[in-house]
């Protein structure tokens, strides 16, 4: 048996070592050295670009979490991070010149890893299946044929609005109701404010400062149902309020009237557990969306599960293609890893990718496919990338509003990450064991 893996980022190589493991022939195929993105600079596998940083290492961390898994699962790139960690406080942080070194070094000794240095435009011929592990700079000639295959379900820029936990909403400033009762009651959870409090929220935004874009981040032609809400707001001071914050069709309960302005929360999944400020995508840095959208009175505690952005990201529709072993509905020996299945990390893509290549081994044994228990983080990120029920899909990076909340409240938020990791481990370790994952001894 022989698989191509498109594509040798940090989900391609995952991909490409899970297949190994089971003892499966691989051909990764890498446009490095002979052609870069703009954003590559280096000719070895699994450059890091934008940071060499790999997110919190504590185990009580989404990240940290998932990092846990992922080396409970054999992960090459976690392992390599250990190998060439560097100083970074409580973060996992690498040299990432001897990071990508050392994976590429390990790849190529892989006796059943071949790599092909070569732009691949279309899925080649010949082989039992086909992992795409495509970036979120993913070359033009591969995104016609993924659009192909996808029809419509390929975007090419992530435009995505902050999500808050649901537990973090202050629902003593807040009231649930549809615009004009259009659907159900509990559809939307509204934010209101007065008019005092909306001149001080547009002073706010209109001088907060927004994050740094690279070049081939930037776009021209964006519409204005993706109009950054900064940049709207910069166009006068009313704006908003006809926009993403108008107040027709809502009665605040607290004082029998329309409120001055509102800003309407939608659920993000199904458990209801994340919810999306609406209309709020937005290129302000991570630190100022804090404390602007923060005056809201009802998000004045508010735990933000994922910041806005706005940046070039290549990524297919995966609530309507994908199944939650990361297979093709439609073609189930075509399975797609990395950031294009929206995930959002580097770790995240690398945990789609492992994953992906677990399961396509899987399948080409004749086994069934797996994905792992809703309290993992990888398995409730599998599972949000192929829930039907989420709409208008935006990347979701590692953070604990995908988990199923505990069955006891816990009030300290640290306990309660701590015992939500703690679940989560104990859950995968029974599952891998039962399932015939290969996993490290304890």
């Amino acid at each position: 048996m022989k698989v191509a893996v498109i594509g040798g980022g940090l989900a391609g190589v995952e991909c490409a070592k899970a297949l190994s493991r089971q003892g499966i022939k691989v051909d990764l195929y890498e446009m490095k050295p002979l052609k870069k993105s703009p954003a590559h600079k280096l000719p070895t596998l699994a450059e890091l670009v934008c940071s060499n940083s790999l997110k919190a290492e504590r185990l009580n961390s989404a990240a940290g979490l998932l990092k846990h898994e992922m080396a409970y699962l054999n992960s090459i790139c976690v392992e390599t991070a250990y190998e060439c960690k560097v100083e970074a406080g409580g973060a996992l942080a690498v040299d990432r010149h001897e990071f990508s070194r050392i994976i590429t070094e390990k790849i190529r000794n892989d006796e059943n890893v071949n790599i092909i240095e070569k732009e691949v435009a279309e899925i080649p011929k010949g082989y039992d299946g086909a992992v795409i592990c495509a970036g979120p700079l993913a070359s033009e000639g591969l995104s016609k044929t993924i659009r192909k295959m996808c029809g419509d379900g390929l975007s090419f820029y992530d435009a995505a609005a902050p999500i808050v936990s649901a537990d973090s909403i202050d629902m003593e400033c807040a009231f649930t109701q549809s615009r004009y009762d259009r659907g159900g009651e509990a559809d939307y959870i509204n934010c209101p404010m007065n008019k005092a409090e909306y001149e001080a929220f547009y002073e706010a935004i209109i001088n907060a400062e927004s994050a740094d874009v690279h070049s081939f981040d930037k776009r021209k032609d964006v519409y204005e149902g993706c109009m950054p809400i900064e940049v709207l707001a910069s166009r006068g001071k009313d704006t908003m309020r006809y926009g993403p914050l108008k107040p027709v069709g809502l009665t605040d309960p607290r004082t029998g009237h329309r409120p001055w302005a509102n800003l309407q929360l939608r659920k993000e999944n199904k458990d209801g557990t994340m919810y999306n400020l609406v209309g709020f995508q937005t290129n302000l840095k991570f630190g100022e969306q804090k404390r602007v959208f923060s005056m809201f009175p009802a998000l004045k505690n508010a735990e933000f599960l994922r910041y806005g952005v706005m940046h070039r990201n290549t990524f297919i529709d995966s609530p309507r293609l994908l199944n939650g072993d990361f297979s093709m509905r439609d073609n189930p020996l075509i399975f797609f890893g990395g950031q294009i299945t929206g995930v959002e990390g580097y770790m995240e893509s690398a945990a789609s990718g492992l994953m992906a290549g677990i399961n396509l081994a899987k399948r080409l044994k004749g086994e069934e496919t797996v994905i792992l228990p809703k309290e993992t983080m990888i398995g409730a990120l599998s599972r949000y990338i192929s829930d039907e029920t989420v709409k208008n899909f935006q990347p979701m990076g590692a953070n604990f509003g995908v988990l199923p909340p505990l069955e006891e409240k816990i009030r300290d938020k640290q306990e309660r990450y701590m015992q939500l990791a703690n679940r989560g481990m104990k859950s995968l370790k029974e599952f891998a064991k039962n399932n015939n994952l290969g996993v490290k001894n304890d």
